[in-house]
C-alpha cells in the first residue's frame, strides 16, 4: 500500500506492544529516523506514544525515552501503572494498560485524518482498526510476524488496510551504528 504525500497521517504507538515486538527482533529504535521515515511518507499531524509508569520506583527505565519523546516531537501519553503482588509466587506484577486512552484518541483523530498507523499487534485493537475504517480512514499495522509465536495477531493483520512488517522497515528506523556515525 502506497502513502500519499498529500495524506494528513498520524502514528499510535503501544509502547508496551512495540517495545515487545523491538526486542523479538532485537532492533534499537531512533525515533527521531521514526518520525522522519514517517513526515517522508505523507503530512505527519501527530506521534502518539502511549505506556504506563510505576509510581513507586524512583527511577525508571522509561522516564528517559519518555522525557526524550516528549520533547521531540512525541505526544506522549502516560498513567500510573499498578503493582500487584502474586500471594502464591511471591512475585510482583506490573498492570498498565493503555488501549483504551489510545483506541479513544485514535477514534477522535480520525475524523481528521487520512490514514493512521497503528504500531501494535494487539489483537484487541481489531474493533477499533474496523470501526476507523467505517469512518473513510485507512489504517497500517507496524509490528512483527518474523518471530514464534508471532507479535501480530493474525485478526489484526487481516483487519488492518495495511501490514508493516517491523523487520522490514528496521533498516529505516534503528539507531545506526557507532562506527557508521
Amino acid at each position: 500500500m502506497a502513502f500519499y504525500p498529500e495524506e494528513r497521517i498520524a502514528l499510535f504507538i503501544d509502547g508496551a506492544n512495540f517495545y515487545a515486538a523491538l526486542r523479538a527482533l532485537d532492533i534499537e529504535i531512533d525515533y527521531q529516523r521514526l518520525l522522519k521515515e514517517f513526515q517522508n511518507r505523507g503530512k505527519l499531524i501527530r506521534a502518539n506514544y502511549y505506556t504506563a509508569l510505576t509510581n513507586d520506583q524512583e527511577y525508571s527505565a522509561l522516564k528517559p525515552l519518555v522525557d526524550w519523546l516528549s520533547y521531540n516531537g512525541f505526544s506522549v501519553i502516560t498513567k500510573s501503572a499498578k503493582v500487584f503482588e502474586d500471594h502464591e509466587t511471591g512475585k510482583k506484577r506490573t498492570k498498565g494498560d493503555m488501549d483504551v486512552d489510545l483506541a479513544v484518541d485514535a477514534l477522535i483523530a480520525a475524523d481528521w485524518l487520512d490514514h493512521i498507523i497503528l504500531f501494535s499487534g494487539d489483537g484487541d485493537f481489531c474493533a477499533l482498526v474496523k470501526a476507523i475504517q467505517a469512518k473513510g480512514v485507512r489504517v497500517s499495522v507496524v509490528s512483527t510476524s518474523r518471530n514464534h509465536p508471532p507479535i501480530i495477531a493474525d485478526e489484526l493483520k487481516r483487519q488492518a488496510d495495511n501490514f508493516i512488517e517491523l523487520a522490514e522497515l528496521a533498516s529505516l528506523i534503528e539507531k545506526p551504528d557507532e562506527q557508521d556515525q
